[in-house]
């Protein structure tokens, strides 16, 4: 790796990217040792004794003293030192693994601390065979890069090498990794490339040139991946993917809100990432790179004439979860305006053609254009979702779909979910219906705290029940530890009552998508399904898959029967109230789902 502190021959090379600076020592127990100033901004020398364990900070023109930028690990957080890492140290066993196809994904999206009462690695590594007996085939971790305290969302990270001291260290990252791969498991990692958190960023006093002022951010200012410097920027990005992949054998990275990416550039900073991890270690095994992406262009999954992906392999598809969303819980506020007119229908079309906007008006946005045409695509680009951290994270409360929707619209909408083409995504504790919040949390500086907890405050002072500042106040303190434990799971609750009855439910769909559907997925291509709506509350689609059969959906997602002639093929899942008998009679009570399929001879 170019950047930071790489041991070599017996001695450590530390390297530092400071354009603005006279002068770079860096400073080894206390003890100073200049850097070389080279060509292009460069400050560099090679040490001998500094090896692994060995702490250091930058010090910057003989005052500042900064951690690593690219800090392989900063125990003592973001402020204190970084320490040298030996990426050979680890002991691999997970030589025969190349990944999975993405075919096969069943994606459970997981925030390390909350997910187990301890809070870190191992608390993950204890549930790996919980969720492999799920059904589950891909764990996604929110990010990891350092962040300030000990709490946060991860998406304020402002060292993107180094994994948060909070979860353990990096040899404790390494073995779940392996100890998933074990188990059949892919690991995906959430990484932000479109900002640095407001806390602990050194960079602009000795590298202004990271960022481009000519372009900004809801977050500050753009890092520069367009501008002169750009290169090096780039560079930094691009390795960083390459380590999570390649020094924690990460299977794919999970690119948070590349729309708020600011680069002008051909190709752009998301497209050379691509190409350098196709030409790097998707080689030699496979490795996913999925996108979020609020301007739905499909101009990132291209695929080749054999189906595999040109660059990203796929794209959260967050119109599925604002229409299916409106379905069950009535909801029409903010962004949901865009789906109240005609959620089905919406629904049907991310579910055989992709994007629910692919250039259409956006009444939210003011009418303004949104999206790209996708139904080109195959199922396999979109990740589809009933809960995010995201979407519920991003509610003033923090709740979870099963808070808000009736439990008999809840299992009619995972059906639809679980059985479907696209590759389905969990968030933590939605497969038993978990009773905590995720709430919006962090641990901020006492400077930042309170802007902080007041922003967030104001944030939801638009909406009617938050106009009061009374009801503002009500509103989970960000910074408050009791946010944040609130967030915990109960497993206990896993088997017991309602609970169980969910998990039962997630169980039996993913087995059935795992005998029945995966194994008929691969080579499917784009333009391979279509849908109607048959009256009010029904939806109807069909699929060809890629050996050739079809698959097919019928639902009644609204409050009343209805009658629809029943869908071709022999039953795969009926909802738990529709008989098979109902069924052939066209009688669809209230919520109710039934998949059928129907075997084919060629793949088409």
């Amino acid at each position: 790796m170019p950047f930071g502190a790489q041991i070599e021959d017996g001695a450590t090379r530390f390297r530092l990217w400071a354009p603005a600076a006279g002068q770079v020592d860096v400073e080894l127990d206390g003890k100073r040792m200049p850097l070389a100033r080279g060509d292009g901004g460069w400050h560099e020398s090679r040490i001998a004794g500094a090896g692994a364990g060995a702490r250091y900070h930058f010090v910057i023109d003989g005052d500042l003293r900064v951690p690593d930028p690219a800090s392989r690990f900063n125990p003592d957080d973001i402020h204190g030192a970084s320490e040298v890492i030996d990426p050979l140290a680890f002991d691999w066993r997970d030589d025969v693994w190349r990944g999975r196809r993405w075919e096969e994904a069943v994606i459970y999206e997981l925030h390390t601390g909350c997910f187990s009462r301890s809070g870190d690695y191992d608390g993950i590594r204890r549930r790996l065979d919980t969720l492999a007996e799920l059904g589950v085939t891909a764990l996604e971790l929110m990010p990891l890069a350092d962040f300030p305290g000990r709490r946060n969302w991860g998406y304020d990270g402002v060292l993107p090498f180094a994994p948060d001291a909070a979860y353990g260290r990096p040899e404790d990252l390494k073995m779940l990794v392996q100890e998933a791969h074990a188990r059949g498991l892919m690991m995906l990692l959430d990484v932000v490339y479109n900002h640095f958190g407001p806390e602990g960023n050194y960079l602009h006093a000795y590298a202004p040139d990271f960022f481009n002022p000519r372009h900004a951010t809801p977050w500050g200012a753009a890092i520069n991946f367009d501008a002169p410097g750009s290169e090096v920027v780039r560079d930094f990005f691009i390795h960083n993917a390459l380590y999570w992949i390649e020094e924690f054998h990460f299977d794919g990275l999970r690119l948070d809100a590349i729309h708020a990416i600011r680069d002008d550039s051909q190709p752009d900073i998301v497209e050379a990432l691509c190409a350098a991890v196709h030409a790097g270690p998707g080689r030699e095994r496979l490795v996913h790179l999925v996108l979020e992406n609020d301007k739905n262009q499909s101009r990132y999954l291209p695929r080749d004439g054999e189906g595999r992906p040109r660059l990203a392999t796929a794209q959260w598809n967050d119109d599925i979860h604002h229409a299916a969303h409106v379905l069950a819980t009535g909801e029409r506020d903010g962004y949901y305006a865009d789906y109240a007119e005609a959620p089905l229908a919406q629904l049907g079309r991310c579910l055989t053609e992709g994007f629910a906007f692919q250039g259409d008006p956006s009444p939210f946005r003011d009418g303004e254009i949104r999206g790209e045409p996708s139904a080109h695509l195959p199922p396999a680009a979109f990740v589809d979702f009933l809960q995010t951290h995201d979407q519920i994270g991003n509610r003033a409360f923090g709740e979870r779909l099963c808070h808000l929707a009736e439990p008999a619209a809840l299992e009619a909408v995972t059906a639809v979910l679980l059985l479907a083409p696209q590759p389905p995504m969990l968030f933590m504790g939605e497969e038993f219906a978990a009773v905590q919040p995720f709430l919006f949390f962090c641990d901020f500086g006492p400077e930042l705290a309170d802007a902080v907890t007041q922003g967030r405050r104001r944030e939801f002072a638009r909406f009617e029940r938050f106009a009061d500042p009374a009801a503002q106040a009500r509103i989970p303190d960000p910074n408050a530890a009791a946010t944040f434990e609130a967030c915990i799971l109960d497993w206990d609750a896993a088997g017991r009552g309602q609970h169980a009855r969910v998990l039962a439910l997630h169980k039996r769909l993913l087995a059935l998508r795992h005998d029945a559907i995966v194994p008929r997925l691969h080579g499917m291509q784009g333009d391979a399904g279509s849908f109607a709506l048959l009256s009010p509350g029904i939806l109807s689609a069909i699929w060809r898959l890629g050996d050739g059969s079809r698959l097919a959906l019928l639902a009644n997602l609204g409050d009343a029967p209805a009658q629809a002639a029943p869908p071709l093929g022999k039953p795969l899942f009926l909802s738990e109230h529709l008989a098979e008998a109902g069924l052939a009679a066209g009688a669809l009570p209230p919520w109710s789902v039934a998949w059928t399929i129907e075997q084919g001879t060629a793949a088409p």
